[in-house]
């Protein structure tokens, strides 16, 4: 009787600590995999009878004269259902216990990564995850790799530079920070260095505490924007990237999704990804620009026409076009690695709609987009007409982006749309049939966009 009578007690005390909130997260865990455990239980159940069952019976309850009678082998396929039932019960166990052990907020840690290729718009989009105070954003780490790391292009090399790209990736997601310190140049000292590519456009780099003092005669090659601030410190990096609930990266050294496979079957990840795509013509204009040395025979060839367009340019247009497309032909094929972790996104449909657009990338990776996201965009998609620089993130961004066909020879557009014909099908760019149709701003050449881009 007297245990009896203590039992209520007991369960008030029990009620009073599942309040607390360490010890919800426990109980959460245990009832979640429960369920699970439950819900695997009764397939592998139905697994088992399964071999319970002698091959004459497997054979009458198919009643189909197609199907053979379970020999061995069925057998076998049966097992290796089971085994794989236990698999995915570890799976999700462990995916579970890696979101809500040890991360007190309920939302699991999510990594973007916005994949891109240069004048694709990329800075201007990856600010929409900059500009989100929970996010530590890294803008194009991968820069000091490809400039301390030499890759010939094609072949074996190609694949090379990707593997490289791709496990350096992997340690920033899981703010291994440390790892850039063997490309930079020159080497940081005890952890510290000035030398951090374009350190402003990250906010995570220039904030407290990672913003520190300002050193006198301390020349800094990339510093902060809106505040002085020392030499980045990449041990205070490392705790503030720890500290923020999520990772997005934007990079435009990436070009092959397949690549990317380990790193988002990495049970330590969430991997969103996100592939930003432009119009291969207006990509061309924009490069003409910015890399305006770069493209001297273009230019000579467009506005001369003395020398013909070497081959080996229009190959390496034609083999940029291609790997863009293979990438997102895989991300829309679905394959189970990437099925719910990957998106297509055409930097028009962004110019014309960023505000629905930040709102679809954001749900995508599941996220919460900030009053602060919305304000920036806000600021930042009506600047005036002469303040956008080559490099700018401010544009007047419903005109910005088909300002390229009245600056782009047509004899350039028609090199690009031989080159890259596939690509501009599959993401719905129109073809140009004369000066007339490229310069005419009443004829569209963008199609609408199709909802299975995200998948």
């Amino acid at each position: 009787m007297e245990i009896r009578r203590a039992l209520p007690q007991d369960f008030r005390e029990l009620l009073y600590c599942l309040k607390m909130r360490s010890k919800y997260a426990i109980l959460l865990v245990f009832v979640v995999g429960l369920i699970i455990i439950e819900k695997e239980n009764n397939f592998i159940s139905r697994v088992s009878d399964k071999l319970k069952q002698s091959p004459q019976a497997l054979a009458e309850a198919n009643s189909t004269e197609a199907s053979p009678p379970l020999t061995e082998n069925g057998s076998l396929a049966s097992l290796q259902e089971l085994d794989a039932a236990f698999s995915q019960l570890r799976s999700h166990l462990r995916n579970i216990t890696l979101q809500l052990v040890g991360d007190e907020d309920t939302r699991p840690r999510r990594h973007v990564l916005l994949m891109a290729t240069t004048r694709t718009g990329s800075s201007f989009v990856g600010e929409f995850f900059n500009q989100q105070g929970s996010i530590f954003y890294l803008f194009e780490p991968l820069w000091h790799i490809e400039r301390t790391v030499t890759f010939e292009p094609g072949g074996a090399n190609a694949v090379g530079s990707a593997l490289v790209y791709r496990d350096v990736l992997k340690q920033l997601l899981l703010c291994d920070l440390y790892i850039l310190e063997s490309f930079i140049s020159p080497a940081p000292e005890d952890h510290l260095t000035p030398f951090m590519f374009r350190r402003g456009s990250s906010r995570s780099l220039c904030e407290d505490p990672v913003c520190t003092s300002s050193a006198k005669k301390v020349f800094e090659k990339y510093h902060c924007k809106n505040r002085r601030c020392g030499p980045l410190n990449i041990t205070l990096a490392v705790e503030a990237c720890r500290h923020k609930q999520h990772v997005a990266l934007k990079t435009v050294r990436i070009r092959q999704l397949e690549f990317l496979q380990p790193l988002v079957e990495d049970p330590r990840l969430d991997v969103r990804i996100i592939q930003l795509v432009r119009d291969p013509r207006a990509v061309l204009a924009s490069r003409m620009v910015a890399f305006s040395g770069k493209y001297e025979t273009w230019k000579k060839w467009a506005s001369e026409g003395e020398a013909p367009l070497q081959e080996e340019e229009v190959q390496r247009l034609r083999g940029n076009c291609e790997s863009i497309r293979l990438s997102a032909e895989l991300g829309l094929r679905r394959p189970g690695w990437l099925r719910g972790r990957y998106m297509l996104v055409r930097y028009e449909d962004v110019a014309r709609a960023p505000l629905q657009k930040a709102e679809e990338m954001y749900r995508f990776a599941g996220l919460p987009l900030t009053p602060q996201v919305k304000e920036w965009i806000g600021k930042n998609t009506q600047a005036p007409h002469d303040g956008s620089g080559v490099y700018s993130t401010r544009k007047n961004s419903s005109e910005q982006f088909e300002k390229w066909r009245f600056s782009i020879p047509f004899k350039l557009a028609q090199v690009v749309q031989d080159a890259c014909a596939p690509a501009m099908q599959l993401f719905g760019y129109k073809l140009a049939s004369s000066p007339a149709a490229l310069a005419n701003r009443s004829f569209s050449l963008l199609e609408e966009a199709q909802p299975s881009w995200v998948t």
